[in-house]
């Protein structure tokens, strides 16, 4: 350590050698200043501490004023981007509207060439309207599940009139009255609703559960596996009860679920309905059909709707019984297995019963042969007048389980 520190100053030593005379005292000026600035910064003087302070607001300003350009750089860069983004999704919003557009000329198109057709088979047309009304009477129960509007036969409300929550389906009319209906939900246990289900078009029925869901209880074919989870499902118009494409909910699948139950999560909030949309058929007449005819064809069609609702009603009385019988079925021999369980359990209850008191007579049997042993010279009759007891009798196991005292002692 020594000669490495001797090494050092040698050379620093021939690096003031080779210097002048001018390099040697600016260096040796700087060193003292050095030393000098130092000192002064430990000594807490109050024009050091001034000026101290004077050098860090310049450096503090000065800092600021460089990182301007920096700043303005960054914040420039993410304008930038963040209008290019606007940018994008504007262009893409605006190739959506014309797409939209484009549909809606199409569907526009489409309608009136079917009012046209219609009016060329039938003379006359069917104009559906959607009327508003207000939900006076919620019956929320576990076991009914049905709501009164304020609308009836008078704003032309029939059995069957399909009821909407903005363009969502929630049920139909069941009964009318003159200013009042009464709507069954779709969760209702007796709500049974024909649907396709996307994207691979099958086709079922949804049924009530009597709580916010509906079940998938009928599916054509074994098409259960092609049902995939958040597919939507919306009416098939089978059966000519509710209107086709008229969106319901979205399929839930859940792997815990042990019955594998494949449940429909409605769209709208059947809690929180406040105001619905009632559908309402309006016949327009062309100019040359009678109006007799044309009231004749509208209540054979309500005649019609109304058979098809109590077939339909029919046929779920029929399936409701054939769960009742199953159920019924199934308890009973639910009841059958208890029963037979109860008597293999007392069985076993009688065996174990019978072994304990057993055990009992073995454990009696070998206490009064080790006291035997021991006290049968006390209870032992030996002579003609003694006091003891003839072996074998009851008195004389008694003795031995008195340990040979006798009973007058």
């Amino acid at each position: 350590m020594a000669s490495s520190r001797d090494d050092f100053i040698i050379a620093i030593r021939s690096a003031f050698l080779k210097k002048s005379t001018k390099q040697k005292f600016s260096l040796l000026t700087l060193a003292f200043l050095s030393i000098f600035i130092i000192v002064l910064s430990n000594l807490n003087l109050k024009p050091v501490i001034l000026l101290k302070s004077a050098i860090k607001e310049v450096v503090y300003r000065s800092s600021f004023i460089v990182s301007i350009p920096e700043n303005l750089i960054i914040s420039s860069y993410f304008n930038v981007s963040e209008y290019t983004t606007y940018f994008k999704k504007f262009q893409n919003t605006k190739e959506e509207l014309e797409k939209l557009k484009s549909e809606n000329i199409s569907s526009e198109i489409i309608k009136s060439e079917n009012e046209e057709l219609k009016n060329l088979i039938d003379g006359y047309i069917f104009s559906k309207n959607k009327i508003l009304a207000k939900v006076i009477v919620d019956h929320d129960s576990p076991f009914l599940k049905t709501i009164i509007i304020n609308k009836g036969s008078k704003e032309n409300i029939k059995i069957g009139t399909n009821i909407y929550d903005r363009n969502y389906l929630v049920g139909r009319v069941i009964e009318v009255n003159f200013k009042t209906s009464r709507v069954l939900l779709l969760t209702d246990l007796n709500s049974s609703v024909p649907v396709s289900i996307t994207p691979n078009n099958v086709q079922a029925i949804i049924v009530g559960n009597g709580d916010t869901n509906g079940e998938i209880k009928y599916i054509k074919g074994n098409f259960i596996n092609e049902i995939e989870n958040n597919s939507i499902a919306y009416t098939s118009g089978t059966g000519s009860i509710f209107d086709s494409g008229t969106p319901v909910g979205r399929v839930k699948l859940n792997d815990e679920n042990p019955s594998k139950k494949v449940l429909i999560d409605f769209y709208s909030d059947f809690s929180q309905l406040k105001y619905v949309y009632a559908e309402i058929e309006n016949i327009i007449a062309s100019e040359d059909e009678d109006s007799d005819s044309i009231e004749e064809t509208a209540s054979t069609n309500t005649e019609k709707i109304k058979l098809d609702l109590i077939n339909e009603e029919v046929e779920i009385f029929k399936e409701s019984n054939l769960k009742f019988i199953e159920e019924n079925e199934s308890l009973k021999k639910d009841k059958n297995n208890l029963i037979e369980q109860l008597s293999i359990l007392q069985k076993e209850n009688e065996l174990q019963k019978n072994t304990i008191n057993q055990n009992n007579i073995d454990k009696e049997e070998l206490e009064f042969l080790r006291l035997n042993l021991i006290y049968s010279h006390k209870c032992q009759s030996k002579k003609l007048f003694s006091s003891g007891f003839k072996v074998g009798t009851k008195e004389y196991k008694d003795c031995i389980m008195r340990k040979g005292k006798m009973l007058n002692d």
